[in-house]
């Protein structure tokens, strides 16, 4: 009952409120990437959903836009700005995924959407990860996120999916809260964010 019905009505009801609670620190945000983004506060992105369903993710835009002599993007170290920094070690980032909670493309728990071009590079076993809704924080996130393999990444994601319940995403949803109070995973090891997948790991 939890999975098919009380998950997703808790979703919204915890995203409305969400977004009346931080709308302060929403406005202060938007204000302060724009100014440092050229006016650019939000970065949309294409992502799949549940049932490999493409959406759109919005969220606050922690790099710019500057590019080298050649015209192609400097590196995620070099665009990623002190305000966008400072964002991203916050995780203030990930709050305007709350609209995408509230339009059902999301939930507040599970596995973190990735990027579209992966999902030809998923065997089997890594594609169960879309068996349900994406999530702006999961089991990944608090066992790593960022600073983990990407074997360790789909164990969590596809371990989730099999144990997904209402007590295992409140444990989730206060390990969130304790992560980004110590800052943990949100880099690899020596670099801005994570590698990108090139399929292979099982």
């Amino acid at each position: 009952m939890y999975k098919q019905f009380f998950k997703r009505l808790l979703d919204f009801l915890v995203a409305s409120f969400g977004l009346f609670l931080l709308s302060p620190i929403f406005i202060l945000v938007t204000i302060g990437l724009f100014i440092a983004n050229d006016g650019k506060p939000f970065f949309f992105q294409r992502r799949p959903g549940k049932g490999r369903k493409i959406f759109s993710i919005v969220k606050f835009k922690t790099m710019n836009d500057k590019k080298d002599a050649h015209g192609i993007l400097l590196s995620d170290a070099e665009r990623l700005t002190p305000v966008g920094s400072f964002v991203r070690k916050t995780s203030l980032d990930e709050i305007p995924q709350l609209i995408n909670v509230l339009k059902g493309d999301m939930s507040l728990i599970g596995p973190r959407p990735l990027l579209v071009q992966y999902l030809p590079l998923y065997n089997e076993y890594q594609s169960r990860r879309h068996e349900v809704r994406p999530g702006i924080t999961g089991w990944a996130q608090v066992n790593g996120r960022n600073a983990i393999s990407w074997k360790q990444k789909f164990n969590y994601d596809v371990w989730y999916v099999d144990n997904m319940s209402l007590a295992l995403d409140i444990k989730i949803f206060f390990l969130t809260i304790k992560k980004v109070f110590v800052r943990e995973g949100i880099s690899a090891k020596g670099q801005a964010t994570m590698e990108p997948f090139k399929g292979d790991e099982i």
